[in-house]
């Protein structure tokens, strides 16, 4: 008896405490002056100065911005309404849908249970995902919806998944109008739901389909991370929900960020919107139902968009990879593993452009750092579905994230307010 007690707490242990204690120990995020961290709190200014006015003038209906410098937050604000047609305002501890940014946190998910030797990044996913053997590129689609395929090259890696070379589309927002058709005919469940549906019942479904093109041979943003999340739970033994709390939520004090809301956090999640007539008014339902992080049956872990978050959460979650891999004597992941993560894992597939895809994020290069207005090199990030933006700048120790929850609206708060939070360094 005593044997199986002290076996089954190895066994609890492991799962709860696989993120390890940490020789460093980087300070948890906290506030700080400006100039403390070589920043400008004049220069700052300006973000109030461009964010104001794009409220005032009804491109934003409001967002939240953060810049960390050094692991020092220099500047947290908020900015106009979390609803317009209730005249709520918006706070600095507000839930977003983060969507696509998402897709960061599911890598630094598979990359830990790398870490444990767990398996290749170039292994097939059909060795784990028996439903993904034998790939077929689509060739042609006839007016009555059926198509014709052709064998792959070569089997889709687990790399080619985490960096969308695979050739897995994105249904609903998919470029391609026959991708569109193809999944949702197939009943394949695109970035969100309140169906009664599970990440494993949506991948097999998906591992059935044509793609786009050959693995590995041209970048096509995809459903990919989903099924990297589906591939977590089967190398994990756990609902992807619990893996990400256990190994990655609790270990960095992430205590806003849930692919579902807990009912006592529901009035902080923003409202989305539309602009129309002038007016930012709430975004109906289409594909989806925008009210998913709260309502509808919870089953669905979409690890490419599934979770809700705030600025200070992804704040924290960046400063781990400023620190390349640890906060507050937690290590999630080695130096040397967030080293290649930030390197070009697709080649010249995007050609002799101003950035490359790592491990997780789009990551700039010489020549973008050289054209301005982006970063230093190795500057890396990304966005989200329902218009929410973050870069971490490693050489400047800067991190910058500007929050906002729009559909079918376009504005320019993103691009200015990187080159806000970079243009304030001061030292």
């Amino acid at each position: 008896m005593k044997k199986i007690f002290i076996t089954l707490f190895a066994l609890w242990n492991f799962n709860n405490y696989a993120q390890t204690q940490s020789i460093k120990n980087s300070p948890k995020l906290s506030e700080d002056i400006p100039s403390n961290v070589g920043m400008s709190s004049e220069r700052l200014a300006r973000i109030d100065i461009m964010l104001n006015k794009a409220v005032a003038d009804s491109e934003i209906p409001g967002a939240i911005a953060l810049v960390a410098r050094k692991g020092k937050i220099v500047y947290f604000k908020a900015f106009g309404m979390a609803d317009n047609a209730t005249s709520k305002p918006l706070k600095t501890d507000a839930i977003f849908r983060i969507a696509s940014q998402t897709k960061a946190i599911t890598t630094v998910a598979v990359m830990m249970l790398w870490e444990e030797g767990k398996f290749k990044l170039d292994d097939p996913i059909a060795k784990y995902i028996p439903e993904f053997k034998n790939a077929q590129v689509l060739d042609s689609v006839y007016p009555n919806g059926k198509y014709t395929t052709k064998p792959a090259k070569r089997e889709i890696t687990i790399r080619d998944l985490i960096t969308h070379t695979s050739g897995i589309g994105y249904g609903q927002i998919d470029s391609d109008p026959r991708f569109k058709k193809i999944y949702k005919d197939a009943g394949v469940t695109d970035l969100f739901t309140t169906d009664k549906i599970t990440i494993a019942e949506s991948v097999k479904k998906l591992a059935k389909l044509p793609l786009h093109h050959n693995p590995g041979e041209k970048f096509t943003y995809s459903e990919s991370l989903d099924v990297i999340g589906y591939f977590i739970e089967i190398m994990s033994g756990m609902p992807m929900d619990e893996f990400y709390k256990t190994r990655i939520f609790d270990p960095l004090e992430m205590n806003d960020t849930y692919f579902y809301l807990p009912e006592s956090k529901y009035n902080r999640l923003v409202t989305v919107q539309t602009k129309e007539k002038g007016k930012w008014i709430p975004f109906p339902n289409t594909f989806y139902d925008v009210n998913y992080p709260k309502s509808g049956a919870k089953s669905f872990f979409s690890g490419g968009a599934g979770l809700s978050s705030t600025a200070k959460d992804y704040a924290t979650f960046l400063q781990m990879f400023l620190n390349k891999g640890e906060l507050n004597g937690i290590r999630l992941l080695s130096r040397t593993t967030v080293q290649f993560m930030l390197a070009n894992q697709i080649g010249e597939v995007w050609g002799k452009t101003d950035a490359g895809h790592g491990l997780g994020f789009r990551v700039l290069n010489q020549m973008g750092e050289d054209l301005g207005g982006q970063g230093s090199a190795g500057t890396f990030n990304w966005g989200g579905y329902f218009n929410t933006q973050y870069f971490a700048d490693p050489k400047e120790e800067l991190i910058g994230i500007i929050l906002k929850q729009t559909q079918k609206a376009n504005d320019n708060t993103g691009w200015k307010f990187q080159i806000l939070a970079e243009q304030a360094i001061d030292d």
